[in-house]
Order: C-alpha cells, then structure tokens, then sequence
C-alpha cells in the first residue's frame, strides 16, 4: 500500500511539474497587443491594432479543418517548403468559418508587414486584418464542437444583454498545443463588435 501511494504521488509530481512546463512555455509565446475596454467575469471587449496573418482553408468540420491547415501553416512559419528565414510562432491559432469550410489563422509577429514577410510556397495566403473591436469568452478545457457551440452561445446573449451588435461570424481561438492538460488551455470565442 505505501509503495503504491509513493508511486502515485511520484506521478502526481511529474505530471505538475511537466504541466508548469508547459504552461510556462505557452506563456513566453508572443501574443497580440490589445486593449481591454471593458471586463465582466470571462467577457471582455477589446480593441485589436491592425495585424498579419497566415491562413489557410480547409473543408470539413471543425476538428478535422484545423488538423489539416496546421501542417501548411506551420511549414510557412518554420520555412520547411520556402526559402527565408523562420517566423516566431505565437499565440492564438484562430478558426472561422469560411466559404470553402474553415479558415485558420497564424497571427504574424509584431511588425511584420505583407511586404517584409517571405512569400508562401503553397496555399498559405497572408493577409491584413483591420484595427476592430471584439467580444471575446475565455475559457479551459478541451477544444470539443459542444464546448465551443456552448460558450458562442454565452458570449451571444452577453453581447445582446449589453445592447451591443456583433458583426461577422464567430472566432475559435487556440493559445495552447494538444499536449497542455486540457485544465491549463486557454481558449476563447470572440466576434467583431460594431461601434
């Protein structure tokens, strides 16, 4: 029985350890710079500056879209299929629905511009997003389609109790790699609010 308690006290142990790790790692990744307007529990507002992405899209649903755009997107950042130099990976991956099925989303570093980036040797595209203004849900856990239909449908009534409009579809936003406990993720739904 103590053997059995030390071992699993020894697994409790390792696992809170590569946990902060990996916690760790995910928080020394880049994200954008915005401006919180207004803050309720997990709600908020937030004003985004003009950014660069990466993005692809992809068919099917959701699960099976960002599985398939990641490869080709992370191919582009770490100049696998182009020459150049590598692009620092950052934070949030983002999804939205799209005309073909999904768009997902690297967002470019910090003062990269479409003219200094490297040119994709695929079907990346890079593209401009203008200054808005988002709600946005945070929230843990696995990415599930129900955890993400159920937290859309939260972030809706809020933006609806505050009088606000929404414009345009919702956004998933990933900040964490599958291999971080699912009780660590952050994740968040977010839609572009008219001002």
């Amino acid at each position: 029985m103590r053997k059995r308690n030390m071992a699993l006290i020894g697994v409790f142990a390792v696992t809170a350890v590569a946990s902060a790790f990996v916690y760790g790692a995910a928080q020394a990744v880049e994200k954008p710079k915005y401006k919180v307007e207004a803050e309720e529990g997990n709600f908020e507002l937030r004003q985004y500056p003009q950014m660069v992405v990466a993005q692809v899209e992809r068919s099917g649903n959701r699960q099976l879209a960002v599985r398939n755009a990641f490869s080709p997107l992370a191919s582009y950042i770490f100049a696998k299929n182009r020459p150049g130099e590598k692009i620092a990976m950052t934070a949030p991956v983002t999804q939205e629905p799209s005309e073909k099925g999904w768009k997902v989303s690297f967002i470019m570093p910090a003062g990269r511009s479409l003219e200094d980036l490297p040119a994709p040797a695929t079907d990346v595209e890079l593209a401009e997003i203008d200054p808005r203004f988002v709600a946005v849900l945070r929230f843990s856990g696995r990415w599930t389609d129900q955890r993400f239909t159920d937290h859309s449908e939260r972030l809706r009534e809020w933006i609806k109790s505050k009088g606000l409009t929404p414009v345009g579809d919702m956004e998933f936003a990933y900040y964490n790699d599958p291999f971080t406990p699912a009780f660590l993720r952050r994740n968040e739904v977010m839609i572009e609010i008219k001002r």
